[in-house]
């Protein structure tokens, strides 16, 4: 039973005293600091996907209510041949966020001769391990993985010597993870990238906030801890003595801005200790970790056009769940 008393959860030896003098503190390291300083408190959601995160995850995807992997799965094998066509022969695939490429399967056995295979993602462990079975399974295949922050400005490979159209693919309603802003600021940064060919763009619908609701909250609490596995891996990586029992995990569906937020609450008042400094938190209050907006079609339509996408067809399926979009990359 916690007691609402004042709990000092205290920093182990500090990474950054044990440092070289020229080595700087990590991105991480920095961006905690940055998010326990700050009012109100939030972190990228970026940093769930280290290896234990990102195994967390793909758990997430198998869970009942969490619909949107395999629906989106559903609606990719059902018009994989018509995505193909869409990309049209020795076309690259640049899929951002890669982790398990279990989607991008499907869309490599309708291809016509892929030319390569660019997988983005920002935790090499995992991606290391996804390449290798990839390979194995398709042994013809050009895999060039790498291994980067996408949300950063890329600098990705110059397409192969008779290699088609260089086709983006960004699955998952992962654009829903940023805000606005963000979100248009890296369609234009793909935009760039994928001159003249395309980007293959999953978004999660608009809907009833209960099937929502369900889906960040599943009963067997596996969300939970990939919420707080966030924590974990300060504590492993930046050793914070974060202490995860004294934290709840808390999602819900913010209507007037078409999004689900994820939260981690203090479940009493507690002072973080990290890099030399203290960082009072108090009972009920939160460190903001994840959003997840939802789109209307002509929602996304109308951002992709704002980064100079030109929108070409969808795909949904019969519930209109969830939706992947054709965008033709700027000239």
């Amino acid at each position: 039973m916690l007691t609402r008393d004042l709990i000092s959860v205290e920093a182990g030896s500090d990474p950054a005293d044990s440092r070289p003098p020229d080595q700087a503190p990590s991105e991480f390291a920095c961006d905690l600091t940055a998010a326990l300083a700050s009012r109100p408190r939030s972190i990228s959601p970026k940093y769930f996907y280290d290896a234990v995160g990102s195994q967390l995850f793909d758990r997430i995807c198998e869970l009942p209510e969490y619909y949107p992997t395999r629906t989106e799965l559903r609606i990719l094998e059902s018009n994989a041949r018509e995505i193909a066509a869409q990309m049209g022969p020795h076309a690259e695939i640049v899929e951002f966020g890669a982790g398990s490429l279990r989607k991008v399967r499907l869309l490599l056995d309708a291809m016509k001769q892929p030319a390569r295979y660019l997988p983005i993602d920002i935790s090499a462990e995992h991606l290391s391990l996804s390449v290798v079975a990839l390979q194995r399974d398709y042994p013809g295949l050009q895999v060039q993985p790498v291994i980067a922050d996408y949300t950063q400005r890329l600098r990705l490979p110059a397409p192969l010597p008779g290699a088609g159209r260089r086709v983006g693919f960004f699955p998952g309603s992962t654009i829903g993870n940023f805000t606005p802003g963000e979100a248009l600021h890296f369609l234009r940064a793909a935009g760039q990238e994928l001159r003249g060919g395309a980007l293959l763009l999953g978004a999660d619908l608009v809907k009833d906030p209960a099937v929502l609701h369900a889906a960040y909250n599943d009963a067997q609490g596996v969300t939970a801890a990939f919420n707080l596995n966030l924590l974990a891996r300060a504590n492993r990586e930046l050793g914070t003595r974060f202490v995860l029992e004294q934290f709840d995990h808390s999602a819900f569906y913010n209507a007037p801005l078409q999004r689900i937020e994820m939260h981690l609450v203090s479940r009493l008042r507690q002072t973080v200790a990290f890099g030399g400094a203290s960082y009072e938190f108090d009972e009920g209050e939160a460190l903001h970790t994840e959003n997840s907006y939802k789109f209307t079609i002509a929602g996304l339509h109308a951002l992709a056009q704002r980064a100079g996408f030109r929108p070409g067809p969808v795909w949904t399926d019969p519930d209109r769940l969830f939706s992947v979009h054709w965008l033709h990359a700027p000239d």
